[in-house]
């Protein structure tokens, strides 16, 4: 074997050497290399949907009444004539209105309460109220709080857009009323009672105005 001849076989031998050891660097990841891109999840599990499908459930609405009743149809309608009517919303200032109307019935004040009555329901509270006067009654009453709060009808008309939602209420409070004489004839200051309402109130949908008027009292 002449000297060129194994010249270029130790040259050989050489290069495979360094080959094998490049691919043996290369087959590591050390210092800031750039980090692998990680497989996109929703590529991965293509049937795993967190966005709120078209038509499905609307927790504002089925957390109030229960699901393809009459009630919950109605509340749907409200929210397509008005996007920005939520249930909860409503319940909370039926809440407050509730304890306003009450107690301004009871002090005999109907200015105050004025703009959330309409005409029958105004007519009846001040008849009680003038009925009480006549007979020298006063009342004093102080509202606790409420033991329940629910939806109980719902009903929207698409033709004038008036919603009707019927709450129940269940108040607790104290009441003494006095005769002329200032005598307790009926109550007492500190043992409370249980009031049981159902109250409707009504609005037209997607109009400016957000008050909602008491139409109907019951129990």
């Amino acid at each position: 074997m002449n000297s060129s001849l194994l010249q270029l076989l130790v040259l050989a031998g050489i290069a495979v050497f360094l080959i094998l050891k490049l691919r043996a660097v290369l087959g590591t990841r050390e210092g800031f290399e750039k980090p692998a891109v990680p497989a996109d999840p929703a590529k991965a599990r293509p049937n795993q949907k967190f966005e709120v499908i078209e038509g499905g459930l609307d927790r504002d609405i089925t957390d109030h009444v229960a699901e393809g009743t009459d009630a919950a149809r109605a509340m749907m309608a409200m929210k397509q004539a008005e996007p920005g009517f939520s249930v909860s919303e409503f319940l909370t200032g039926a809440r407050g209105a509730y304890e306003m109307i009450l107690m301004a019935f009871e002090r005999g004040d109907l200015d105050s309460i004025r703009p959330f009555l309409n005409d029958e329901v105004e007519a009846s509270f001040a008849q009680a109220i003038n009925a009480r006067e006549r007979q020298g009654l006063t009342v004093e009453a102080n509202f606790i709080g409420l033991r329940e709060l629910a939806v109980a009808e719902a009903e929207f008309d698409a033709a004038t857009r008036t919603a009707e939602i019927t709450v129940r209420f269940t108040g607790e409070l104290t009441t003494v009323v006095r005769n002329a004489a200032g005598e307790v004839v009926d109550g007492h200051p500190t043992s409370p009672k249980r009031q049981r309402d159902a109250w409707t109130f009504s609005r037209r949908m997607g109009v400016q105005d957000p008050n909602w008027q008491l139409v109907a009292t019951g129990d």
